[in-house]
């Protein structure tokens, strides 16, 4: 890990360091989006011939029928995973639902003023799709996490795809009553769930992580298919005065491990802890291979010359995962995907068990929005109602307000049903 001051002779350079950070996010796109946008034409175009032919090379499928996976193959991987591992399964559903559960909104009316009544509807959407990256590593966390808040928004079709889905996903989908699964992964099959195929039908929303090729095809179909988010290689920021250096490293590590693009830093204005965190890394990710090369090519230490400017590079940054010392610090926290307080919640318990969704902000992108959640599979659609009272009560000023704009059709619509108010009668004292 580099380590970086923000005084004396090169804190020039860590200025520079630290903007090119807050520019950080999609530029890596640029290199596949020629191949990637091939790949989702053709697959538009000539529906199955094209996904098929992908899945062939890409998946390793050679048999049509193998692309559905059944419910059969779920349950026995179910009865095949151990048995601790199926009560840690279940333990995360009903940590992660009870969380969707707490989050969902509500439908609402309410009286305003005499004669207008407002209030919003919740309506889950149609149906999505959801990515499970199958890559280095099982991800059963991430099925979990992307169909559970769509199970309790309520919505009635949730396809799950991933490319040569391993055993312990394919138990989790099991366990959670998945009954539509394909083993589709890249850009063809975001394509496939955006446009619709003869195998596959097309979806209202398409969330989930996945790899350049998949963030890519999401970008290409946002237009026509609503993505959650354009999720980048995971991030790792540890912001901290008295934490203990060998906590703190293994949180950068654990991290670390996701990606070699895996961003990891920690920021201080403690040189000792500093140079204390840098060599523990450096120890606990002796070996692993994918964690050493991360933090060697984008490990960063930061050390700032106080407390406030700490702060201040930390939410310049906006990472994905923060780590704070105390309760007090989520005060001045104001970009960051999740926040994990103190020396005992180690990162990795919020990618599995914790109950908030792990599929997080990337990219400085936690400047404007959160993680996944239930708020993702659900419309607000808003709702007024009028009585001849609120007409009269408000009318005349929105009449106003579109003569002003110049809204001739606007103003006399108002205008109209003003005109057919029953005049009230006033009587005399």
């Amino acid at each position: 890990m580099k380590l970086i001051r923000t005084k004396g002779r090169g804190a020039q350079q860590t200025e520079g360091v630290i903007a090119g950070l807050e520019r950080r996010g999609g530029a890596a796109l640029d290199s596949v989006l020629p191949t990637v946008r091939r790949i989702v034409t053709d697959v538009r175009r000539r529906g199955d011939r094209a996904l098929l032919r992908y899945a062939a090379e890409f998946d390793g499928l050679t048999d049509v029928a193998a692309v559905r996976v059944t419910t059969d193959e779920m349950a026995a991987a179910w009865e095949a995973i151990d048995p601790a591992l199926r009560e840690a399964l279940e333990t995360a559903t009903e940590q992660i639902r009870g969380f969707a559960v707490r989050q969902l909104p509500e439908s609402w009316s309410d009286l305003l003023l005499d004669g207008l009544t407002t209030g919003q509807l919740v309506r889950p959407l149609g149906s999505v799709g959801c990515y499970v990256p199958s890559g280095r590593h099982p991800l059963p966390s991430t099925l979990l996490m992307t169909v559970i808040p769509a199970q309790v928004a309520g919505v009635k079709r949730i396809a799950v795809v991933s490319p040569k889905p391993a055993r312990e996903t394919l138990a989790a989908a099991y366990l959670l009553g998945i009954t539509e699964f394909y083993r589709l992964g890249g850009a063809h099959a975001v394509a496939a769930l955006a446009y619709g195929t003869s195998s596959v039908s097309r979806v209202d929303k398409i969330v989930g992580p996945g790899n350049l090729y998949v963030t890519a095809a999401k970008r290409i179909v946002a237009f026509d298919c609503a993505i959650d988010m354009l999720a980048g290689p995971t991030e790792i920021v540890v912001t901290s005065e008295r934490g203990n250096a060998a906590d703190i490293a293994s949180d950068l590590v654990a991290q670390a491990e996701h990606d070699p693009e895996a961003l990891a830093i920690f920021i201080t204005t403690r040189a000792d802890l500093a140079k204390e965190v840098t060599a523990e890394a450096k120890l606990r990710s002796r070996d692993n291979v994918v964690a050493r090369e991360a933090l060697d090519h984008n490990g960063l230490v930061i050390v700032a010359r106080d407390v406030e400017e700490a702060r201040q590079i930390t939410n310049r940054i906006a990472p994905e995962h923060l780590t704070v010392d105390a309760a007090s610090d989520v005060n001045w926290v104001q970009n960051a995907g999740s926040v994990f307080i103190g020396r005992w919640s180690a990162q990795p318990m919020g990618d599995y068990i914790s109950g908030p969704n792990h599929t997080l902000p990337t990219g400085g992108m936690a400047r404007v929005r959160g993680g996944l959640s239930v708020n993702d599979f659900v419309k607000l659609i808003t709702v007024q109602e009028y009585s001849a009272a609120g007409m009269r009560a408000l009318g005349p000023q929105a009449a106003l307000l579109a003569e002003a704009e110049g809204l001739v059709g606007h103003t006399e619509a108002i205008r109209k049903r003003l005109r057919r108010i029953p005049r009230t009668r006033r009587t005399r004292g």
